[in-house]
């Protein structure tokens, strides 16, 4: 943790009782009581729009009606047919502008059901119980290699297996999750869930784990392309966008995600540095994680500053509340133009106001002491891992057809990696399985 330690930025501001209080979970789970309540407020709509608004089709009234009639074992298996990984999606997807908002108990002007929350309800009894849903078909002698194990990764390793396929999932990082385990904020997913999770998963066997493994670090994708019978790529984002200014290498100028990932492996969350007066550039769910994170290490100012509107933020309604609950400030408008600093450390930011047309610079600026600075103005596809294959790219990341398939012929790949993709975890977990199941045909014909 020495490389976030700066003049300024120290490690214990809290009690051990606060530190406990700021990281537990931000969404305690129903108890079977609420859970049963909650399921019969839903209309089991016929046509229901819910289910059409989940990017992996859950049956939403069939599993809510499971857990009305008390099988929630029945209802967690309803929902991990169609997302393997659900508990997780249950705990970070933004029901609230999907499944939640098409709720029609939003047309009589009442709250919606709480669909995540009987998500989560239904999944952790199963996943806890550790009983297996799923079995694998009869072998079929094919063996897929999947690169990364983040939720793209997962979900298609996981459709594979199902199939009796073999699959080896190769892993750069030393545990398995991607985003999932490194990148969302602590008080989402506490208690080490991600890799309860993970452990479900791969209970249904014939996946074979190899992590340290990068694909153009000792990697090789024409190798794994002639040593197994098909190909998938999940392998993220890679790389972090820049500022591109001045003083963006002084100390105390860091990458959110890079904090974020050091924060979530940090069993005592007394031990990593914060600074009294932080800045966050960015205003995407990332830069809220880390603005409310920081806020709740002991940071005493905590500013999150977005170069347009508010309609433009990326960041979901829910989580901007989040972020001002929290104490945190959202500046609106406003581009940093340099970064200022004394001795190698940061000091603070100058920033632009920008005009809410859009149209540039107002020449008006202003700046913010900090003696950290974040930086969460997105992530990038790093193309070098995948070398010369003759994959094409669009938009800087792989283009993919309507089953995922590249244009190299048994490469297929999915999540944020590909062009168009969402940064949702749900979106991701849709892309393997649509993977997974055009493998399957291509392979089965």
């Amino acid at each position: 943790m020495d490389k976030h330690r700066v003049s300024g930025v120290a490690a214990g501001r809290l009690s051990t009782e606060e530190y406990s209080a700021n990281f537990s979970d931000i969404h305690p789970p129903l108890s079977a009581h609420e859970a049963l309540v909650e399921a019969q407020r839903c209309y089991f709509c016929h046509d229901a729009p819910c289910m059409n608004a989940c990017p992996t089709r859950i049956d939403v009234p069939l599993f809510i009606r499971q857990i009305a009639t008390g099988n929630p074992k029945g209802s967690a298996h309803t929902i991990f047919k169609q997302n393997i990984i659900g508990g997780m999606c249950a705990r970070v997807c933004p029901t609230e502008t999907l499944c939640e908002e098409v709720c029609v108990r939003n047309e009589a002007e009442e709250k919606p059901v709480r669909i995540g929350l009987l998500q989560r309800h239904a999944t952790d009894i199963l996943t806890d119980s550790g009983e297996q849903k799923f079995s694998r078909a009869a072998a079929t002698g094919k063996n897929i290699a999947v690169v990364g194990a983040g939720p793209a990764g997962l979900a298609c390793a996981h459709r594979l297996a199902m199939h009796g396929h073999d699959v080896t999932l190769f892993e750069a990082k030393e545990k398995l999750g991607g985003l999932n385990e490194y990148g969302l904020a602590a008080y989402k997913t506490p208690n080490d869930f991600a890799q309860r999770e993970i452990e479900y998963i791969l209970g249904i066997g014939g996946i074979e784990i190899r992590c340290g493994a990068a694909l153009g670090d000792g990697l090789d994708l024409d190798g794994l392309v002639e040593g197994h019978d098909a190909v998938f790529l999940g392998l993220g984002m890679g790389g972090v966008n820049e500022l591109g200014l001045e003083g963006e290498d002084l100390d105390g100028v860091v990458d959110a995600i890079d904090y974020i990932a050091d924060l979530r492996q940090t069993p005592d969350k007394s031990k990593l540095p914060v600074g009294r007066r932080v800045v966050v550039i960015g205003g995407g769910m990332t830069a809220v994680d880390i603005a409310v994170q920081t806020k709740r290490l002991g940071a005493e100012e905590v500013s999150m500053v977005y170069r347009r509107g508010r309609e433009q933020l990326k960041a979901s309604g829910y989580e901007q509340e989040l972020a001002q609950t929290s104490g945190v400030q959202i500046r609106l408008w406003a581009a940093p133009v340099h970064i200022l600093g004394e001795g190698g450390k940061v000091t603070g930011v100058g920033f632009e106001y920008q005009s809410d047309g859009g149209s540039g610079g107002t020449g008006e600026t202003f700046i913010l002491p900090a003696d950290q600075v974040f930086k969460a103005i997105g992530q990038k596809f790093l193309p070098a891992c995948i070398g010369d294959s003759g994959i094409t790219l669009k938009g800087g990341r792989i283009e993919v057809d309507e089953e995922r398939r590249t244009s190299v012929a048994n490469i297929w790949a999915g999540g944020d990696c590909v062009d168009g993709g969402e940064d949702l975890t749900v979106a991701s977990v849709e892309d393997g399985k649509l993977a997974a199941e055009s493998i399957h045909r291509g392979l089965t014909a």
